[in-house]
């Protein structure tokens, strides 16, 4: 007899397994042996269950008479329980019972008080499913019988029995209602009585232990919650009423605290712990059934009120929090049913009940007569009861949903709902609301943060928007007030509070509705004034201010208002009767006069004590009175920004609102004092200290107050005036202009565009023109107080020069060169008059810097040469020039002492004043026309506007031109005596001008000059003295000297001179001082004739700081030089090379560091540097590629004619050939050093395209300098990108080759933005199209796999070290970046390479698997586009991709790569999952494990590769014989196994045509013993998709394992070694077999295999029959516990009612088995895993397994509070105290939950990680028996704590279990 309980209940059981009858007893037993032990086999259907329980009965109507027990009553109960399956039909349940009846009054009470766990948990769920027949036999048997039972005996069992009565109750018309009813009444008293009594009172503590189990049961049983409800409603005792205090006095006799005594029936229901009650309530609540929440909420208000006692004096603070959070959550169901009596519970019983009944509302309403009065004094009772009972804890409870860490957008929200339904009744949402509206908004604001997704948080946001415009105004507004009073809390000010804070407001002004009428007139302008005095003081602390984290919370702060100021509109500031000042123009003035704290005194006395409320307080201020606060707080926010050095962006935002409440408030009264400040401030520091400062901090302030005074002056000219006077504009405006004139260095380029548009806006405010000339006029002449006033000019002049550069004159000219160049803010709508306006303003400057072009000698003359060159277009100037003659000319014509020949032409008058102009401007236009013929030829050419001072309204300048220059020299003053008077100058420079009109271009001599090396000597001393005037003249002179020595040797040969390139300052074609002729070129001459100091100068003079200032100079030179060099330049190409990358570099990084956020250092780095440095490198690469390309021409060698064949001839065939092989390798030298020089330059001027490119680094910018820093990386990129058009179309393979070499080096360092970079440039270069770029990465690959099979030509010279597999990956990288209209180009090339590869597949092994990836990716586009003949081409790429799939794995064999000594797993390389661009890299260097993922990403696509069917069954045949196959066929399976390998098992199992070689391998797999060594972390998500698919397609799986389970048999086994294999051999299939079991179970979806549950419960009662001795043995209940523990898992409760008579028998079983008398001895892994399977089905928590838990443990409240005169009677408490008293006390164990806390959500308590490691003869003392102890008390603390299961954990604990071989046998 199988031994099923072990209890005091039954202690006979515990020494012997056989019960002992004597007598007739015994041969009653021993006759109907055949009927108790019927196989589970034979109850096949209705018929076998109906005839055993008919051969039951009548077995046991033939016992014998007296008392005789049941034979084998173990197993008849469980026979009897499966009898009452719900699937099987009433009559066997019927006839069931009548067995039951029948033994119930044969056995007797005692008895059956003894039995009560073996017949119970059969009888339990019986009535939830019986029929209207069954039903009254199963009351009749808990009425007659079960009730019977002694109390002890019904303890214990007392949850269960009233789960299985509560389906009685569940109608409340039905016949078994009241029967139901009185059952559980006679229950609750039998529960009470103790038999040891002599009184016949009740026992209480018996009535509170019904009442605690009563609430168990509702709080675990939705199912039964119902019934529970209807019993509550009959039974349950008013909480309300009853309670008593009384005073309690201390020991002096003096009032002490008070103790309230409760009436027994209140005591009844909340001792020991009202916990359980509420918790009753709260699953009530919360019930999916509108009915039964309907009826929780009616008892709640009708037995258990706020005012309760009970509440108040019992319930713990966080049960009633609980409580109210579910009662609340009830308006989210929307009902109008379940709100009334929400609302009844909040505010309480209605008023004359509540007086009549005594409630404790104590607050009264004044008293009157009126009904309106009655009815207002109503509902102030329920406000001041709501608030006297119910606002804190419902505050508390929304507080605590708020502060949840939920993710899921609908919990988030769930608060947010909650509010908007509480606002529905003011009584209760107008006290809720005010404390739960920030901490609401913060929540939606750090849900931002945390939100999984976009939409997720859109749907919070959208929550909280209609959250939002439900509250008040005045209440959002007060809210924000407190935050910003919270963020400025002076003295004790937190930097960090004070940004989060802020952040706060800015979220709430950003994302929400403020735009309604209230807000915009009375609120927004008062937390405006708040801010802004807020600002000022927090701006007064200096030490603060400079620190980070306070500037930007002061940028928000200044962003808040400055958003707040846009939305404010003007009639804010104006009074209701439209005027500004009003009627209280006194009270205005004496506003004005109030400190800062006391306007803060007075707006936060509306906002804290009235709550910002208009109904009950007006507002603190007039519209007119705050605007006149408002305006001035904003000039004190100016003043003392411009007093301070604040950072920039805080000055832009300070100004930028000033600058709107200038333009909207219109209040002319300030202060005086303020106003002096004001004045003061703006007159402070202008031009004495900034033009003497070298640092640059200064210009922030300066902008400012450009802004301020801009802003000022735009206002109204009333009040403008009376806020600055023009006098004190016309002293600000040139002070202004000259402190802005210092930033217009090149040296520093940070603010200049900056500092021009400051410029131009003080311009628009004067009204005199002169005003800015003059002062520009100046300063050009000005010069430093150090006295070098050349060095001053010089820097001047580039000061105008980028004045001129960003002038809007300039950037309307140019706009179609420059188009990112940003306009100026104050375009005129009439650009012509605009240009003209602005050009006269520049007038005077501009001609003293043309006059530098008197002085040739000067050191300003080549730099303004250069810059006239520069210039898009010269015909402004040359237009400016002819219209000033003309205005002269025409003056001088009309003056009286002024004549005109008979031929009409032009008269002047003869004053030298007017002679001098004239002279001036034909010189001016004499030395551009010489300094800039190339540019001004088409100025003189185009066609030109008449001109009104015009006499001669000509088409072009040219013409003009001459008709003056003629009509000089026809008067009659032309002809001067002395050269130095005027007019005769004035006839020379006419007579030139016309010359050079003639000819159309200029040219001059140059002398020749006697040179020396000392020359070259000189100029290296004048580099480091930083001469920059005797740099250019050496350099001049050295060049000349150079060229004559080279003309002494050679005649000159006329040649065509390269182009220059570049259209940026200085163009290379011109010469240094004096005009070349264009078609000179030296002839090469050998080096020897340089000297070698030559090399030193021009190292030293591109790289020395000190010639920054004539670097065009040192480039023109460098140009000019090299040529000379002949074919020695090969020599001093590198080192000029690597000079001029090294200065690029350096250059570079100073202008980066520049634009960076930080200090700003004086350097003297010129940005046109780099502009420069990067032509002088085009054009010395170009000079040594173009060097090359001659000598690679000359030394191609002419085929002479055939040698004779002697020895004669076989010498000189010999010399000649070393001759040409010594030239051969000396052009490859050459060629190598060309090479290494284009890669040094395509590094450097890569790192300067990507600067400020897309996805570049932006954090570090200096945001204050945006324009500035666009302007320059565009110039910069621009430049770059000419050069390297220049160099792909020089060297193609070898450029291309190192910008593959980069990518592949940023990808090392996954620097995704550069290497996007890298393919952005690729795309956009004329030179590396996609026909041009794919065939050069063909011939790179092939460079390098096999160089025979190219040309000479396409060869690659390995200069770049890049292998094959790199140039591969790139080629995939590449290919997907393609658009797909690119394959039109590219198509023929990439079949033609493909074809290649596969005719010698061999030296590309290591790249065919990318190869592979590129043929599909071609596929994929091709699939996209429509070019070509789409059958054809579609047709010849599937069969070339079928051919190299077929290459890539033959010539290296997956399973090769996977022997022992081979196998190397990705997973094991790295823990997270292989992706992205560096996977590429990462398979690359795995080895042949490279093709897996490529044809897992490729397998999805084949339909579109492929198009063929057959094809695609082609390449699946394949995937599966050479790829899977020998993975799985492998010795090192299942090491060798990779999360690739089960993607493309996942991949196939998508493509209809490898369905069947697919599941062919899917078998294999799953059949082989090797397949549970996996890792754990492959199986759900790697394996789980494949079974779960394999199994959905071959609905015969599950059928076929299960037929491969064999029923335990002990026929036929031999004692010895053959047994004991055999044995072990079958044992380990079972298991194999059942592990596949609960796999497919686990895999396959929820319940997948229902209609296979009878076949498998079969075989598992057959398996868990075995024994020891049994062939399989019972090893194998391990085994089935996991099939089972799969089963609760993956399959709904209603299916599984059959198997609880077996779970429960075999639990019961196993762990009394553990018990140390035990004579069978279990295996350990047995026992735990039966252990486990308790503890899941207890996490579980299924309400099936409710009605027989109380057998393993103590599920009712004796768990805590257990009664002293009682002890448990659980199997597993039984088994620890067991276990504890055998081995001599209790065990110092490591508790559970202390290993594996419990948060959140209920896991188990023994998990996979908490037994691995441990020994198997250490796990009973380790593990079971600290589970055995604490199992009770954790999981009623589990149920207590009302968290749901957490089924995740049980799934991957039951996967750790199955996928531990160690475990199999």
């Amino acid at each position: 007899m199988t031994r099923i309980v072990i209890s005091d209940i039954q202690p006979n059981l515990k020494r012997s397994n056989v019960v002992r009858v004597k007598g007739a007893a015994l041969d009653f037993a021993r006759h109907n042996r055949t009927v108790f032990f019927q196989k589970q086999g034979l109850l096949k259907k209705d018929k076998g269950y109906r005839r055993y329980a008919s051969k039951v009965e009548r077995a046991l109507q033939d016992k014998p008479e007296g008392p005789v027990d049941i034979p084998h009553k173990a197993l008849v109960a469980k026979r009897l329980s499966q009898c009452l399956n719900p699937v099987l039909p009433s009559g066997v349940h019927q006839k069931t019972l009548d067995v039951y009846t029948y033994i119930f009054s044969t056995i007797g009470k005692e008895q059956l008080s003894l039995d009560l766990p073996l017949y119970l948990p059969g009888l339990t769920p019986v009535l939830s499913f019986a029929s209207l027949s069954v039903k009254p036999t199963v009351l009749l048997l808990f009425e007659n019988y079960i009730l019977a039972a002694r109390p002890k005996s019904l303890r214990p069992a007392l949850k269960a029995i009233i789960l299985a009565l509560l389906p009685g109750l569940e109608e409340e018309s039905s016949e078994e209602f009241e029967r139901t009813l009185g059952i559980l009444e006679s229950l609750k008293n039998a529960v009470g009585l103790d038999e040891q009594k002599i009184s016949n009172e009740t026992d209480m503590s018996g009535h509170q232990y019904f009442w605690q189990c009563l609430f168990l049961a509702s709080i675990t049983s939705s199912s039964r919650r119902a019934g529970a409800l209807a019993y509550l409603i009959r039974n349950l005792p008013h909480l309300g009423a009853g309670a008593v205090s009384e005073t309690r006095l201390n020991g002096h006799g003096k009032q002490g605290s008070f103790s309230v005594k409760f009436s027994p029936s209140i005591e009844t229901v909340t001792a020991p712990d009202p916990g359980l009650l509420i918790r009753c309530f709260c699953v009530g609540l919360q019930d999916e059934q509108l009915l039964t929440q309907r009826g929780f909420l009616d008892l709640l208000v009708t037995h258990l009120p706020l005012y309760s006692a009970v509440i108040r004096h019992k319930v713990v603070r966080e049960d009633l929090i609980r409580l109210v959070t579910s009662a609340s959550s009830v308006v989210t169901r929307r009902d109008m049913s379940l709100n009334r009596r929400l609302w009844s519970w909040f505010l309480g019983p209605e008023t004359s009940t509540s007086r009549n009944e005594g409630s404790p509302v104590a607050l009264k309403a004044p008293e009157s007569n009126g009904v309106g009065n009655q009815e207002h004094e109503s509902l102030e009772e329920q406000s001041n009861y709501f608030k006297r009972f119910g606002l804190e804890p419902l505050v508390q409870s929304i507080e605590g949903m708020i502060k949840s860490s939920f993710t899921n957008p609908a919990e988030r929200a769930r608060p947010l709902r909650i509010c908007l339904s509480l606002m529905d009744r003011w009584e209760i949402g107008g006290l809720v609301i005010p404390q739960i509206f920030s901490p609401a908004v913060q929540s939606v604001w750090k849900y931002q943060t945390v939100a999984p997704s976009r939409d997720s948080y859109a749907e919070v946001l959208r929550s909280g928007n209609v959250f939002f415009d439900g509250v008040e105004s005045g209440l959002i507004w007060t809210e924000i007030y407190k935050t910003i009073a919270r963020a400025f809390s002076f003295p004790s000010l937190d930097v960090s509070k004070t940004h989060e804070s802020l952040d706060l407001v800015l979220f709430i002004t950003t994302n929400f509705n403020i735009r309604e009428e209230e807000m915009l007139i009375i609120h927004m302008p008062l937390t405006c004034l708040v801010l802004l005095l807020n600002i000022r003081m927090f701006m007064k602390q200096p030490s603060m201010i400079h620190e980070a984290l306070s500037t930007q919370a002061a940028h928000i702060a200044l962003k808040i208002t400055n958003r707040l100021f846009d939305l404010i509109p003007h009639r804010a500031f104006i009074l209701e009767d439209g005027t500004q000042e009003g009627t209280s123009a006194v009270e205005g003035s004496q506003h004005l006069k109030l400190e800062d704290h006391e306007i803060l005194n007075v707006v936060d006395t509306f906002y804290t004590h009235n709550q910002g409320n208009l109904d009950v307080a007006s507002p603190p201020f007039s519209a007119t009175t705050i605007g006149r606060l408002v305006f001035q707080e904003a000039i004190k926010l100016v003043t003392q920004c411009l007093l301070l050095d604040t950072p920039t962006t805080i000055n832009e935002s300070v100004m930028a609102i000033f600058d709107i409440i200038a333009r909207k408030v219109t209040t002319t009264r300030i202060s005086s004092t303020v106003l002096s400040s004001f004045h003061s401030s703006l007159a402070n520091r202008t031009l004495a200290k900034d033009l003497k400062s070298k640092e640059i901090n200064n210009f922030p302030i300066i902008c400012a107050k450009v802004s301020t005074l801009e802003a000022i002056c735009r206002a109204p000219s009333s009040r403008s005036r009376s806020l600055i006077p023009e006098r004190l504009v016309r002293q600000l405006i040139p002070s202004l202009v000259a402190s802005l004139w210092r930033y217009l260095s090149p040296s520093n380029p940070k603010y200049q565009v900056e500092a021009v548009r400051c410029i131009w806006r003080l311009q628009s405010l004067s009204s005199d023109l002169k005003m800015i000339e003059s002062t520009l006029s100046g300063l050009m002449v000005s010069s430093e107080e150090s006295g070098e006033g050349l060095v001053a000019d010089i820097e001047n002049v580039r000061r105008f020069i980028t004045l001129w550069t960003h002038s809007p004159l300039t950037s309307s000219v140019s706009q179609s060169r420059r188009s990112s160049l940003v306009q100026t803010k104050h375009n005129s709508t009439k650009l012509d008059s605009t240009v003209r306006h602005e050009f006269f303003v520049l007038k005077q400057p501009l001609l003293l810097v043309l006059d530098v072009l008197d002085a040739p000698e000067s050191e300003l003359f080549s730099f303004v040469v250069s810059w006239l060159e520069s210039l898009p277009n010269i015909k402004m100037i040359l237009d400016m020039l002819v219209d000033c003659l003309n205005q002269i000319l025409s003056v001088s014509t009309k003056a009286p002492d002024t004549g005109t020949d008979n031929n009409g032409g032009v008269a002047l008058n003869t004053e030298n004043e007017d002679l001098g102009l004239c002279l001036y401007y034909l010189q001016t236009i004499n030395n551009l026309m010489q300094c800039s013929s190339d540019k001004l030829s088409p100025a003189l050419a185009s066609s030109r506007s008449s001109s009104e001072t015009s006499e001669h309204p000509l088409s072009s300048n040219q013409e003009q031109l001459a008709h003056i220059c003629l009509g000089v020299l026809e008067r009659r003053f032309a002809r001067a005596a002395s050269p130095s008077d005027v007019s005769f100058r004035l006839n020379q420079i006419a007579l030139s001008l016309i010359r050079q009109l003639l000819l159309g271009s200029t040219s001059a001599s140059f002398h020749e000059i006697e040179v020396d090396v000392t020359l070259m000597s000189e100029l290296l001393l004048s580099i480091r003295h930083a001469e920059h005037s005797f740099q250019v003249s050496f350099m001049d002179v050295i060049l000349e000297a150079l060229r004559a020595r080279v003309s002494q040797s050679q005649s000159l040969q006329p040649a065509l001179r390269r182009q220059a390139t570049s259209r940026d300052l200085t163009p290379v074609a011109l010469s240094l001082s004096i005009p070349e002729k264009e078609d000179w070129k030296p002839t090469p001459v050998k080096s020897k004739m340089l000297p070698s100091k030559l090399m030193e100068c021009l190292k030293s003079g591109l790289t020395s700081p000190n010639c920054r200032s004539v670097l065009d100079s040192w480039v023109r030179f460098l140009n000019n030089c090299l040529p000379l060099y002949a074919e020695n330049i090969f020599q001093v190409l590198i080192p000029i090379t690597d000079c001029l990358c090294k200065s690029l570099a350096t250059a570079f990084k100073d202008v980066q560091n520049l634009f960076a956020e930080r200090e700003n250092s004086s350097s003297s780095v010129l940005e046109p540097a780099l502009v420069l440095l990067l032509t002088g490198l085009e054009q010395s690469l170009a000079i040594g590629h173009d060097r090359l390309m001659e000598d690679e021409a000359t030394n191609i060698l002419v085929k002479s004619p055939e040698q004779s064949q002697g020895f004669f001839g076989n010498m000189v065939s010999g010399v000649f050939t070393g001759d040409s092989n010594r030239t051969k390798s000396m052009t490859a030298n050459n060629r190598l050093t060309v090479l290494l020089c284009f890669k040094d330059a395509i590094r450097v001027c890569f790192e300067i395209w990507s600067w400020g490119g897309l996805g570049a680094e932006t954090s570090s910018r200096d945001s204050s300098s945006s324009a500035s820093f666009n302007y320059t990386t565009l110039r910069l990129r621009n430049r770059t990108r000419r050069i390297f058009e220049n160099l792909f179309a020089a060297e193609a393979l070898e450029c291309l080759e190192t910008l593959i070499e980069l990518w592949c080096q940023f990808m090392e360092s996954s620097n995704t933005n550069q290497s996007s970079s890298v393919l952005n440039l690729l795309q956009i270069l004329d030179g590396s199209r996609p026909k041009n770029t794919i065939p050069a990465i063909f011939n790179a690959i092939y460079s390098r796999t096999n160089p025979g099979a190219l040309e000479p030509a396409r060869k690659s010279t390995l200069t770049s070290n890049l292998s094959d597999t790199n140039l591969s990956t790139f080629l995939v990288a590449y290919a997907r970046s393609l658009d797909d209209d690119a394959m039109d180009e590219i198509w023929s090339d990439c079949m033609t390479f493909l074809k290649d590869v596969l005719a010698n597949p061999m030296p590309h092994r290591q790249t065919l698997p990318r190869l592979l990836e590129f043929t599909a990716i071609l596929g994929e586009k091709v699939d996209n586009t429509n070019f070509g003949e789409q059958r054809k081409m579609r047709r010849e790429l599937a069969d070339l991709f079928v051919r190299l799939l077929t290459a890539t794995l033959t010539i290296r064999p997956i399973g090769f790569s996977y022997e022992p000594s081979q196998t190397l797993n990705p997973e094991k390389i790295s823990t997270d999952a292989i992706a992205g661009r560096r996977s590429l890299e990462i398979r690359a260097a795995v080895g042949t494990d490279g093709v897996l993922p490529v044809l897992a990403s490729i397998t999805p696509k084949l339909s579109k590769i492929l198009v063929d069917t057959d094809r695609v069954l082609a390449v699946a045949t394949i995937a599966s014989t050479q790829v899977i196959v020998p993975t799985i066929r492998s010795k090192s399976f299942p090491e060798n196994l990779t999360r690739h390998m089960l993607d493309l098992l996942i991949a196939l199992a998508n493509v209809p045509e490898a369905v069947k070689s697919w599941k062919r391998d899917v078998t294999e797999v799953f059949n082989d013993a090797k397949f549970f060594g996996t890792s754990v972390r492959l199986v759900e998500d790697g394996w789980f998709p494949v079974l779960r698919q394999w199994s959905l397609l071959d609905k015969e799986r599950m059928p076929e394992m299960l037929s491969r389970l064999s029923t335990p048999t002990a026929a036929g086994l031999m004692f010895g070694v053959g047994a004991s294999s055999a044995r072990l051999e079958a044992d380990r299939k079972t298991q194999l077999n059942l592990r596949r079991i609960a796999t497919m179970i686990l895999a396959a979806p929820d319940d997948t295999f229902v209609a296979n549950l009878t076949v498998l419960q079969e075989k598992l009662i057959d398996l868990v029959n075995a024994t020891a001795a049994s062939s399989p043995s019972s090893l194998t209940r391990a085994e089935i516990y996991m099939v089972i523990r799969a089963l609760l898992l993956k399959t709904s409760p209603i299916h599984l009612s059959s198997f609880w008579p077996v779970v429960n028998t075999e639990l019961c079983d196993a762990i009394s088995n553990a018990f140390p008398e035990s004579d069978e001895e279990y295996n350990v892994n047995c026992l735990l895993q039966a252990c486990k399977l308790l503890d899941t089905l207890l996490t579980l928590g299924l309400e099936d397994f409710q009605m027989q838990e109380w057998l393993f443990i103590t599920d009712t409240t004796d768990a805590v509070y257990r009664p002293s005169n009682c002890s448990s009677v659980a199997l597993l408490d039984e088994l620890a105290e067991g276990l504890d008293a055998s081995q001599g006390g209790s065990l110092n164990y490591i508790n559970p939950l202390t290993a594996n806390p419990q948060v959140g959500k209920r896991r188990p308590l023994l998990t996979a990680e908490l037994t691995r490691g441990i020994k198997p003869e250490r796990i009973m003392d380790t593990i079971l028996r600290p589970f055995f102890r604490q199992l009770s008390i954790s999981t009623f603390e589990n149920t207590y704590s009302m968290d749901a299961p957490d089924l995740k954990a049980c799934l991957d604990d039951l996967i750790a279990d199955l996928f531990d071989d160690s475990t199999l046998v």
